[in-house]
């Protein structure tokens, strides 16, 4: 690929430079990349490495922050409708999985993946690159952790065994179906999270050298409304960690995380949670530190460590 700017079919006027197809209502890229691990910062500085096998994401949801790191203006304002494949990804992550080994031949990176798309998108049942990439890593154990809210992670439970050292962030940032399909529609469902994670736990024993652990990220925090919370927090309790966050800042700024205008025009539907939204968020946060007394409940940053 030239050093030239890249330009994307559908979302330029001149003649593209990255060839399209599709997939569902997404458009597709494919394109190699130069690296697959970058070096990790602000809320998951805890890690060595974030690691992405595509750039965009097929869910789409209202309020997710990645789509700030969008290639151009037009493409962030389509977030949900197009995806970038890194089909090279599993060959440079050997390569600098190696390089790493080489030089840190006594600790093994901590990789979290991913921060700013979803490794089981829709997409990713033709591609298969994620399992492409767990594949890779049996043979350098790194700490790993996956972020996700997609039961088809369970798919991967043969090569997951494999890996000594897991955390399994299912998202699921609210318990009511009724919010979930106003804020984010094209994702799967509550009851088909928490199932994957039960499977996940079933399936991913911990102990001797293996060190398992999954959690629930509720972040952003969205409203739950009062008649299903009692219900949905019990659910949790096969979680080993809860973990909630505030809405990012809302903004337009390019490479930067901020709230969507998207979800911040859908708070307004839920005045009765947004307009006290502190005092919302700390009633619930004691909620759930009262049922699940054997949970970690953790907020922001200290919630995504593997420990």
């Amino acid at each position: 690929m030239s050093s030239k700017k890249l330009l994307y079919e559908g979302y330029c006027n001149r003649k593209p430079t990255v060839a399209r197809e599709s997939f569902g209502s997404a458009n597709i890229y494919e394109r190699h990349a130069k690296s697959i691990l970058s070096k990790a910062s602000g809320y998951i500085r805890a890690y060595d490495f974030t690691l992405n096998p595509y750039r965009g994401c097929q869910y789409g949801c209202s309020y997710c922050y990645a789509a700030a790191f969008s290639p151009n203006p037009s493409m962030r304002q389509d977030w949900g409708n197009w995806v970038i494949s890194k089909d090279n990804a599993p060959e440079l992550l050997a390569k600098e999985l190696q390089r790493w080994d080489d030089r840190h031949p006594n600790r093994p990176p901590k990789i979290y993946m991913s921060s700013v798309t979803d490794p089981y998108q829709p997409f990713e049942t033709q591609k298969r690159i994620t399992r492409q990439l767990l594949e890779v890593m049996v043979a350098y154990q790194p700490t790993l952790t996956i972020q996700t809210r997609s039961p088809m992670v369970v798919r991967d439970i043969d090569i997951l065994q494999q890996l000594k050292r897991l955390r399994i962030n299912m998202s699921v940032p609210t318990g009511s179906e009724r919010v979930r399909k106003d804020f984010e529609p094209r994702s799967p469902s509550i009851q088909a999270r928490l199932l994957a994670i039960g499977k996940l736990k079933y399936s991913l024993p911990d102990g001797g050298d293996r060190q398992v652990r999954c959690s629930i990220t509720m972040t952003p925090l969205l409203p739950t409304f009062p008649e299903e919370q009692d219900e949905f927090i019990n659910k949790l309790e096969i979680a080993d960690r809860v973990v909630i966050q505030a809405f990012h800042a809302s903004g337009n700024r390019s490479l930067v995380a901020t709230t969507r205008q998207e979800a911040t025009d859908l708070k307004r539907k839920y005045a009765w949670w947004y307009d006290r939204e502190e005092e919302c968020y700390q009633a619930f946060k004691s909620k759930l530190s009262a049922v699940l007394s054997s949970t970690e409940i953790k907020e922001g940053a200290e919630g995504f460590t593997y420990e």
